[in-house]
C-alpha cells in the first residue's frame, strides 16, 4: 500500500514540482530504500524496474527513471554492507529510524539519492552541453529529495524510547 501511495504522490504531485526551475524531488525512491533486505534480488530488480517505468510513463521520459532505479537497486546491497562494516545483514534489519541511527540513514539515503539523480539527469540530458547546470540540478535535487525522505521517515517511523 505504501509503495502505491508513494508512486501516486510522485506522478501526481512531485513530477510537477520544479523548485527554482531545476529542483525536482523523487520521493518514490523511499519505496526502494525501505524494501526489506530479505526480498530476493530478482524481485527487488523487478520492483525497481516497474516503479521507475510507472514514473517514466507519466513523465514521458523513455526509461530514464527505470534505468536510474535499477542502478539504485543494484548498488543498495553494496552500500549497506559498506555501512554495516563486516557485520552481516540480518533478515529483520530495516533502514528505518529506531533501527538505524540518523548518520547511517542520512548516508544511505543521500548516497542512493545522488546516484539516482545523477543517473536520471545525465540520461535525460544525454549531452555535455550544459554540464555544470546538469550537475547542479542533480545535486540540488538529491539534497532536497534526501531532506524530504528523511522527514517522511521520521514522521511515520517514530523513534522507540529506551526505558
Amino acid at each position: 500500500m505504501r509503495f502505491v501511495l508513494l508512486l501516486a504522490i510522485q506522478v501526481l504531485v512531485c513530477n510537477h514540482v520544479h523548485l527554482f526551475g531545476y529542483i525536482n524531488p523523487h520521493i518514490y525512491l523511499l519505496a526502494i530504500l525501505l524494501m526489506p533486505f530479505e526480498i530476493p534480488l530478482t524481485a527487488q530488480y523487478l520492483i525497481g524496474f516497474f516503479s521507475g517505468l510507472v514514473v517514466d510513463m507519466f513523465a514521458m521520459s523513455l526509461g530514464v527513471h527505470a534505468s536510474a532505479t535499477l542502478l539504485v537497486v543494484f548498488l543498495r546491497p553494496h552500500l549497506v554492507s559498506m555501512l554495516n562494516g563486516k557485520k552481516k545483514i540480518d533478515g529483520i534489519e530495516r533502514a528505518i529510524p529506531g533501527v538505524k541511527d540518523f548518520k547511517w540513514l542520512f548516508i544511505y539515503t543521500f548516497t542512493l539519492s545522488v546516484v539516482h539523480h545523477f543517473a536520471a539527469v545525465l540520461l535525460e540530458a544525454f549531452s555535455f552541453r550544459h554540464f555544470l547546470f546538469t550537475i547542479l540540478s542533480a545535486l540540488l535535487s538529491a539534497i532536497f529529495t534526501t531532506l524530504v525522505i528523511l522527514c517522511i521517515e521520521y514522521m511515520f517511523f517514530p523513534l522507540k524510547r529506551k526505558s
